[in-house]
């Protein structure tokens, strides 16, 4: 070849050895001997991050000579994988929208159950405390913070009323327990919690003294806060049950004047729990006889095999120079026949 036809070629020869090293070794090299790539590249290459830790992982081999644990050993027991074996990364990835996926549906089962006995709440009863229970009057016991509670519920099932009252500090105690039996149908958590809403029929019920029809309170009703006492109506009966609710009350009774009730409502698996506590003094005459937040009711409700079970249990705290002298108790005993008056009627209207 003269020395035109060399000159010609140079270029030709120029850009092959340019070139040539972009060929020399593909990028990701099978080989372990291969040479190493960019760190870039681990981001910006198809494979990626993945792709390179799949090949570490299946090609290198530790210093006796045997292989690493592969994807098998790592990835057996992962639930985002099945026992199959990797598919490339142009299989795995095929494009960007690849990397967005519509996760599956959950769907959460709610367990089934069976609603409980009276027997299985309080397995401790006499036939005679059993009977009386189902009548229309119901259990009732008053004692003193010294002496002990009569009914007493299974203890492994987590109804501990006593418990709760006590945080009072509490004098004197009463004990109430009554089955209301079905009518029309069997009613559940939500028909309670509906009967509970009706704060405003609270003033309807009376009890029986000396023959006559006594309504011991006057008004009730619901008010927006413990600061802003603005009365406010009830709600419309709910359609779903809330996990638990707050709620003021200012109930005037005959002889206390106005009662100030903070209520709270607690949904367990099986009943509903709703307390009450008295958020201000309650006073006779301007004098104080109960303290703020040293009277509480605690009321648990829950469908049985026989009915709805209402369980109540009060506490409240009397100095000892009042207790001497005023018998609180037959009053507070009327006040609980009120509320379960109330609850009762309540109960009934849900099953219409």
């Amino acid at each position: 070849m003269g020395p035109a036809g060399k000159t010609a070629c140079l270029p030709f020869l120029f850009l092959f050895i340019l070139i040539s090293p972009l060929y020399a070794q593909p990028l990701h090299d099978p080989s372990p001997d291969g040479d190493f790539f960019f760190f870039e590249e681990l981001f910006v290459s198809e494979g990626g991050l993945f792709s390179f830790y799949e090949t570490i992982m299946d090609q290198e081999t530790s210093p006796d000579g045997e292989a690493f644990p592969g994807e098998e050993t790592f990835f057996d027991d992962a639930a985002f994988l099945d026992d199959e074996t990797f598919l490339d990364d142009d299989e795995i990835f095929p494009d960007d929208d690849a990397f967005f996926f519509e996760a599956p549906t959950l769907i959460f089962e709610v367990p089934k159950f069976e609603i409980r006995s009276f027997d299985t709440v309080f397995p401790y009863f006499t036939w005679r405390q059993r009977a009386t229970a189902m009548s229309r009057t119901g259990l009732r016991h008053s004692f003193t913070s010294d002496e002990a509670a009569v009914f007493i519920p299974d203890p492994d099932l987590g109804i501990n009323l006593l418990g709760s009252i006590m945080k009072v500090n509490p004098s004197h105690l009463i004990e109430a327990l009554v089955v209301v039996p079905y009518n029309e149908r069997e009613l559940d958590l939500l028909d309670i919690y509906n009967a509970l809403g009706r704060i405003e029929k609270i003033k309807d019920h009376s009890v029986p003294v000396n023959g006559n029809d006594f309504y011991v309170f006057t008004e009730s009703t619901r008010i927006e806060s413990a600061r802003n006492r603005r009365a406010v109506s009830d709600p419309s009966p709910a359609n779903l049950l809330p996990f638990s609710e707050t709620m003021y009350l200012r109930l005037k009774e005959i002889n206390f004047g106005n009662l100030f009730i903070r209520g709270e409502i607690s949904i367990s698996m099986y009943g509903i729990t709703y307390s009450m506590t008295n958020f201000t003094d309650v006073r006779y005459f301007l004098i104080p006889i109960v303290k703020a937040e040293r009277f509480a009711t605690i009321i648990y409700l829950e469908p049985v095999t026989e009915g709805i079970l209402i369980y109540s249990m009060s506490g409240f705290y009397l100095p000892g120079f009042i207790a001497d002298r005023v018998n609180l108790t037959p009053n507070i005993n009327r006040r609980i026949q009120i509320f379960i008056n109330w609850i009762t009627d309540g109960l009934r209207r849900q099953e219409s």
